[in-house]
């Protein structure tokens, strides 16, 4: 390795330091725990060659610091890469409903980046940062302020103390460990999965419930057997329970819709099976079915829910619920006819 190669190797050793230490390093602890005299840091001090967003903290024994919301990384993408990068980024635009100038930027730079490879994939994306900007009636400071606190715990290894709205109208503080965020595109909300002391067990926080995150000097280690793909495997959304085993759902679609349903793989591990009447029978095995109700709705009556009781009986009065409701509406129009025929225009 040539004395250019060490000198990168060893700036590349700085930034991930310092990325793990988010509170900052004596010139002398970085020498030390990369193997230099400490004379060489403060030649790269000197010579402005640190990495970028390293600065000395002068309010904190000169420390060697990293701005975790500098511009800490550079990439290259092939064609291919740059098509799945604005799929994912249109997904982005659209499937959130909160203003988030952080992914706004980031799309722009993005775009920037791409404009000599390709124009059309750069111009759309740029357009889609400008989607986002314009959501300003879906504004919501605290959401972005807990969100952005979160992220540099969860980067940091810190805890945070968070205040958490029930659906009752109920607050209560907690400490917690985020151990993983998770994006809900169905709902257009954003979960934090963690520790959360009470009760001293994994639990998940909805971002948009939470009223304040404070950021903690105590610090946390992710548990090396902590799996957010394994845990959420089995969840139609968000929904998991480490509690018992998934449940299998069994649903009977009309034939008008089977080919529909075939086009789109539902959930890991579905089976289909198209009956001799034409109808499509579908199964999958879903930790927590009532989460899948607002789909199966949508299907309305194309759709039989066969299995599990407990979700089939909740469909059941729930149609029932709906006959009613729209009798009830039915007479109300008729009424009003009455009363708009006998007033007149």
């Amino acid at each position: 390795m040539n004395r250019a190669e060490n000198k990168a190797q060893r700036l590349l050793q700085i930034e991930k330091l310092l990325w793990a230490h988010p509170e900052g390093l004596t010139q002398s602890e970085v020498a030390r725990r990369i193997g230099v005299n400490r004379s060489t840091i403060w030649k790269y001090i000197e010579s402005n060659e640190l990495p970028p967003g390293v600065y000395q903290d002068e309010f904190d024994d000169n420390k060697l610091k990293l701005d975790r919301a500098a511009d800490l990384t550079r990439a290259s993408f092939s064609l291919h890469e740059v098509m799945a990068l604005h799929l994912a980024t249109r997904l982005l635009a659209t499937r959130t409903d909160k203003q988030n100038p952080h992914a706004a930027s980031a799309l722009r730079k993005l775009a920037k980046a791409l404009q000599r490879l390709d124009h059309n994939v750069s111009h759309h994306l740029l357009r889609s940062a400008d989607v986002m900007d314009e959501a300003a009636a879906y504004r919501d400071p605290v959401y972005l302020q807990v969100l952005e606190t979160l992220t540099e715990a969860w980067s940091a290894g810190r805890k945070v103390r968070v205040e958490h709205l029930h659906a009752s109208g109920r607050v209560d503080a907690y400490t917690f460990a985020p151990y993983f965020i998770e994006p809900y595109a169905v709902g257009q909300t954003t979960h934090v999965i963690g520790w959360r002391d009470p009760p001293r067990a994994i639990r998940t926080f909805k971002i948009e419930r939470l009223r304040s995150a404070q950021i903690l000097p105590d610090r946390y280690e992710i548990p090396v057997d902590f799996d957010p793909v394994a845990l959420l495997r089995d969840a139609w959304g968000i929904w998991y329970d480490l509690d018992r085993e998934p449940v299998e759902v069994v649903l009977r679609f009309h034939p008008q819709v089977a080919q529909r349903v075939q086009e789109t793989q539902w959930q890991r591990g579905q089976q289909v099976t198209v009956q001799p009447d034409g109808w499509l029978l579908w199964r999958a095995q879903v930790a927590e079915p009532q989460e899948m109700l607002p789909w199966i709705r949508g299907w309305g009556a194309d759709v039989e829910v066969v299995g599990p009781l407990e979700m089939r009986e909740t469909a059941i009065g729930e149609t029932r619920a709906l006959s009613r409701l729209y009798e009830i509406a039915h007479q109300g129009a008729t009424r009003q006819s009455t009363v708009d025929d006998f007033f007149g225009d």
